[in-house]
């Protein structure tokens, strides 16, 4: 499990456990996990309103805050080769670079490196953003989905080739030879981030 850089505040580590519980409700098809979870998230409320001012009555993740853009991370890792390492995805079959939604409390650059971790079992640095993408700008799907995405690069300090149940398979691709794109990237989304990983021009952003 990835540590968090600084140790988190009692509220934050509640709210953290309130988010897994949301997590899990939401994409767990067992009935005991899910049971598991609704009383997790019992306890993070009861955590929390011993510190909160206002009382809390349900998960604070349930979207009826102001809304905002969701925020995912990718990472860039090109080998000596100019292989750029993909992962398939279990859901589609088809491939992207290493990435995911972004965990509350955890800096973005933890949330790179915890992805990368989970969906291909290397241990990684990360040293540079490549570009901030609004998503669904890329996408040639209908989606009501607002996203914003940072791509950033990175080299390998350790571990070994070992995804999680959501990745099927972990491969280094020649760059102008991808596979199938899975639809939580873009080809578009792949070229600027690899035109500023090759220096070819400056950081991009929409």
């Amino acid at each position: 499990m990835l540590l968090i850089g600084n140790i988190m505040k009692w509220e934050e580590f509640a709210a953290k456990v309130m988010s897994i519980s949301r997590i899990g409700k939401k994409y767990s098809k067992d009935p005991y996990a899910i049971d598991n979870y609704e009383q997790l998230e019992e306890i993070s409320i009861e955590m929390l309103n011993e510190v909160s001012i206002k009382p809390i009555e349900k998960n604070l993740y349930e979207r009826d805050i102001y809304p905002t853009p969701n925020v995912s991370v990718r990472i860039v890792l090109i080998n000596d080769k100019s292989e750029i390492l993909m992962v398939k995805e279990s859901t589609d079959n088809c491939w992207a670079v290493p990435g995911g939604w972004c965990d509350v409390f955890y800096s973005i650059k933890e949330n790179v490196i915890k992805e990368a971790k989970e969906e291909t079992g290397l241990d990684i640095e990360v040293d540079s953003l490549l570009g901030i993408f609004q998503r669904e700008k890329y996408k040639d799907y209908p989606s009501v989905v607002s996203e914003y995405v940072h791509y950033f690069s990175g080299y390998i300090v350790g571990g070994e080739l070992n995804p999680n149940f959501e990745i099927s398979d972990v491969a280094y691709f020649p760059i102008n030879q991808l596979p199938e794109l899975s639809r939580k990237n873009t080809i578009e989304e792949l070229r600027r981030a690899l035109q500023v990983f090759f220096k070819e021009t400056e950081m991009q952003f929409d």
